[in-house]
């Protein structure tokens, strides 16, 4: 088997190679522990329904549930410390037990998702107003921590992140009637009279047309979004052949000949999104979102990183996310659970344009194995994904700060190896790693080698989130 070995941000550990009882209590402390891991499972309506959601397989896989039910949906994995849903070592203890830190509590929360439908429109508190919500009202906001959140596509992925420019909402005003009928004179003035160049203008729209559509009397949006999918699904049959195939130019509007108004592509997105987000939550004015929210695809591998007061919704798929430790959700719309419009309206930060999409950094590269790295601009947190060919084998190198890894694909193993130091191992460290099975590894802990038997036909890859290592580094080490 070949091997390769990465060097990054080593401990200062060695000097020590023998001696009495005390020295090998000194030295068994230096090397660190892995353990095993039981993740949390939330079966939220959303999540995917039996063993179709990764979720469901890891949870299995990792001794967290003894069966699927094959009627229920499973919509996260969580892997952290957070007290609405501690990980757990084998023997049932919490893992706080064993992180050595204030409160024993991890920075961050790793979580694996799997989404059927869609989330709801939600954004995610800053600090300051996180305290705040907190003191106010501690059963609905749960921590005083902020939620900076990053996800990595696993399939396939779905999402509406940040609000569209205002020159495309301007041109769904006005496409779109029962859009525009949610939306105050005032406010459709402002849009359409923004200097193009004007930033201070086109936010102050832009927060006056979001906040009048989420103010609408519900009953009035209720009615015109019923009117605008019955709209949306007339067209929709109107540019079908009988075959069904879709014609490659646009339909006469009526007997005369006159032609259709062409869609852009983003356009046809959003009406198709509208169509489906309406199946999901009948009468939610919530589905008009795709109006106003960026709609978008990403491929798996691809990541993007959503901060404090960035409204979002995820529609589908399966992802990594890791966030600062918290489960603060400010929600708006597409949700049975409570609704906190008036907090989100005010919170939110009023940009426009999506989210960046990244691949990650390439972290390392050796002959069959390579890591990428997915570094947010938040200290928190940061992620790493190393794929290990089948013959091969890779070494992850001690840090100064603890870790969790996850298996997402293929079949594998770990052992410990030598130190840099040379330091021999005192504990072996082996465990078989299957998609789902989870590790802790405390700070420092003594090199593990992750290894990928030549019998198995595809690669093994894992995941392994800790804390962000390269934030002082600033912008560059980003992504």
């Amino acid at each position: 088997m070949t091997g390769c070995f990465l060097f990054s941000r080593l401990l200062p550990i060695g000097q020590h190679h023998g001696g009495g009882p005390s020295d090998l209590r000194e030295k068994a402390k230096r090397q660190g522990r892995v353990y095993r891991l039981r993740p949390a499972v939330k079966q939220y309506a959303w999540g995917i329904r039996g063993a179709d959601s990764r979720v469901s397989r890891y949870a299995l896989e990792s001794g967290t549930i003894q069966q699927i039910d094959l009627s229920a949906p499973y919509a996260e994995l969580w892997l952290g410390t957070h007290p609405s849903g501690p990980s757990k070592l084998d023997d049932g203890t919490d893992l706080s037990m064993v992180v050595d830190s204030p409160q024993g509590q991890l920075p961050w929360l790793f979580k694996v998702l799997s989404a059927g439908k869609a989330l709801s429109i939600q954004a995610h508190p800053d600090k300051e107003r996180a305290i705040r919500l907190h003191a106010e009202n501690p059963s609905q906001y749960k921590d005083a921590n902020h939620k900076p959140e990053m996800a990595i596509a696993l399939t396939p992925f779905e999402a509406m992140c940040g609000f569209r420019r205002l020159s495309e909402i301007a041109v769904n005003l006005r496409r779109h009637r029962e859009f525009a009928a949610c939306v105050d004179i005032e406010a459709q003035l402002q849009v359409f009279t923004a200097a193009p160049t004007d930033l201070a203008e086109q936010r102050a729209a832009l927060t006056a047309v979001f906040q009048s559509f989420m103010n609408c009397e519900p009953e009035k949006s209720k009615a015109e979004l019923a009117k605008l999918i019955e709209r949306l699904r007339a067209e929709q049959s109107k540019s079908m052949h009988a075959s069904g195939a879709c014609h490659v130019n646009p339909p006469p509007d009526d007997a005369s000949g006159a032609v259709a108004t062409v869609e852009s592509p983003w356009e046809r997105k959003a009406a198709r999104a509208i169509l489906r987000l309406a199946e999901q939550f009948p009468g939610d004015a919530g589905a008009m979102a795709p109006l106003f929210l960026n709609y978008l695809l990403i491929a798996p591998g691809e990541s993007f990183f959503m901060a404090a007061n960035e409204p979002h919704a995820y529609v589908a798929g399966e992802i990594l996310e890791c966030m600062a430790c918290s489960d603060n959700v400010v929600r708006a719309g597409l949700t049975p659970k409570h609704k906190d419009v008036a907090n989100l309206v005010d919170m939110l930060a009023y940009t426009m344009g999506g989210p960046a999409i990244e691949f990650g950094i390439l972290d390392h590269q050796c002959d069959g194995t390579h890591t990428l790295r997915y570094t947010p601009p938040v200290p928190e947190f940061e992620v790493l994904v190393t794929t290990v060919e089948p013959g091969h084998e890779f070494v992850l190198q001690p840090v100064d700060v603890p870790s969790i890894l996850i298996c997402v694909e293929g079949i594998g193993s770990t052992r410990s190896a030598p130190g840099p130091d040379g330091d021999e191992p005192l504990r072996a460290h082996q465990y078989e790693l299957k998609p789902g099975q989870a590790l802790y590894i405390t700070a420092g802990t003594i090199s593990l080698v992750l290894s990928c038997d030549a019998k198995y036909k595809g690669p093994l890859r894992v995941a392994r989130a800790r804390q962000n290592l390269h934030f002082a580094q600033g912008p560059s080490s980003y992504y």
